[in-house]
Protein backbone atom coordinates (compact mmCIF):
# COMPACT_ATOMS: atom_id res chain seq x y z
CA UNK A 1 0.00 0.00 0.00
CA UNK A 2 1.23 3.45 -0.87
CA UNK A 3 -0.03 6.81 0.39
CA UNK A 4 0.78 9.97 -1.51
CA UNK A 5 -0.21 13.36 -0.12
CA UNK A 6 -0.39 16.16 -2.65
CA UNK A 7 -0.62 19.91 -2.00
CA UNK A 8 -1.96 19.46 1.54
CA UNK A 9 -5.57 19.57 0.37
CA UNK A 10 -6.01 16.39 -1.63
CA UNK A 11 -4.75 13.04 -0.40
CA UNK A 12 -4.24 10.27 -2.91
CA UNK A 13 -4.12 6.73 -1.54
CA UNK A 14 -3.01 3.97 -3.88
CA UNK A 15 -4.05 0.56 -2.61
CA UNK A 16 -2.18 -2.46 -3.99
CA UNK A 17 -3.00 -6.15 -3.56
CA UNK A 18 -5.55 -7.35 -1.02
CA UNK A 19 -7.38 -5.32 1.59
CA UNK A 20 -8.64 -8.00 3.93
CA UNK A 21 -8.62 -9.00 7.59
CA UNK A 22 -4.88 -9.63 7.55
CA UNK A 23 -3.79 -6.20 6.33
CA UNK A 24 -6.77 -3.96 7.19
CA UNK A 25 -5.09 -3.00 10.51
CA UNK A 26 -2.06 -1.72 8.55
CA UNK A 27 -4.36 0.26 6.29
CA UNK A 28 -6.12 1.66 9.36
CA UNK A 29 -2.77 2.82 10.78
CA UNK A 30 -1.87 4.39 7.45
CA UNK A 31 -5.10 6.37 7.19
CA UNK A 32 -5.17 7.41 10.88
CA UNK A 33 -3.12 10.62 10.31
CA UNK A 34 -5.31 11.45 7.31
CA UNK A 35 -8.44 11.09 9.43
CA UNK A 36 -6.93 13.03 12.34
CA UNK A 37 -5.64 15.83 10.13
CA UNK A 38 -7.34 18.51 8.13
CA UNK A 39 -8.48 16.06 5.49
CA UNK A 40 -10.61 17.59 2.79
CA UNK A 41 -10.51 15.56 -0.40
CA UNK A 42 -9.30 11.99 -0.62
CA UNK A 43 -8.87 9.91 -3.76
CA UNK A 44 -8.39 6.17 -3.43
CA UNK A 45 -6.74 4.75 -6.53
CA UNK A 46 -8.02 1.18 -6.78
CA UNK A 47 -6.25 0.26 -10.04
CA UNK A 48 -4.03 -2.27 -8.26
CA UNK A 49 -6.55 -3.42 -5.64
CA UNK A 50 -7.07 -7.13 -6.28
CA UNK A 51 -9.47 -8.02 -3.47
CA UNK A 52 -11.43 -6.25 -0.76
CA UNK A 53 -13.10 -7.92 2.23
CA UNK A 54 -15.65 -6.47 4.64
CA UNK A 55 -12.80 -5.23 6.84
CA UNK A 56 -11.49 -3.19 3.90
CA UNK A 57 -14.94 -1.89 3.07
CA UNK A 58 -15.25 -0.77 6.68
CA UNK A 59 -12.02 1.26 6.36
CA UNK A 60 -13.31 2.93 3.20
CA UNK A 61 -16.55 3.72 5.02
CA UNK A 62 -14.60 5.31 7.88
CA UNK A 63 -12.84 7.57 5.38
CA UNK A 64 -16.18 8.46 3.79
CA UNK A 65 -17.74 9.41 7.12
CA UNK A 66 -14.70 11.53 8.01
CA UNK A 67 -14.80 13.29 4.65
CA UNK A 68 -18.50 14.05 5.16
CA UNK A 69 -17.84 15.42 8.65
CA UNK A 70 -15.09 17.71 7.34
CA UNK A 71 -17.10 18.80 4.28
CA UNK A 72 -14.65 16.91 2.08
CA UNK A 73 -15.05 14.38 -0.65
CA UNK A 74 -13.93 10.77 -1.04
CA UNK A 75 -13.57 9.47 -4.58
CA UNK A 76 -12.74 5.92 -5.60
CA UNK A 77 -11.01 5.68 -8.96
CA UNK A 78 -9.89 3.02 -11.39
CA UNK A 79 -11.79 0.10 -9.84
CA UNK A 80 -11.39 -3.27 -11.50
CA UNK A 81 -14.67 -4.88 -12.55
CA UNK A 82 -14.51 -7.54 -9.83
CA UNK A 83 -13.98 -4.89 -7.12
CA UNK A 84 -16.81 -2.75 -8.53
CA UNK A 85 -19.02 -5.83 -8.42
CA UNK A 86 -18.36 -6.22 -4.68
CA UNK A 87 -19.30 -2.57 -4.13
CA UNK A 88 -22.45 -3.04 -6.20
CA UNK A 89 -23.49 -6.22 -4.34
CA UNK A 90 -23.01 -4.63 -0.93
CA UNK A 91 -24.74 -1.38 -1.86
CA UNK A 92 -21.53 0.58 -1.22
CA UNK A 93 -21.45 2.03 -4.74
CA UNK A 94 -24.22 4.43 -3.73
CA UNK A 95 -22.19 5.64 -0.71
CA UNK A 96 -19.07 6.68 -2.62
CA UNK A 97 -18.11 8.81 -5.56
CA UNK A 98 -16.87 6.20 -8.03
CA UNK A 99 -15.03 7.20 -11.20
Amino acid sequence: MEVIITDGIQTIITVKGRLDTVNAPDFEKTIAPIIAGNMKDVVINCAELDYIASSGLRQFLTLQKTANTKQGKLTLKNMKDEIKEIFDMTGFTALFGVE
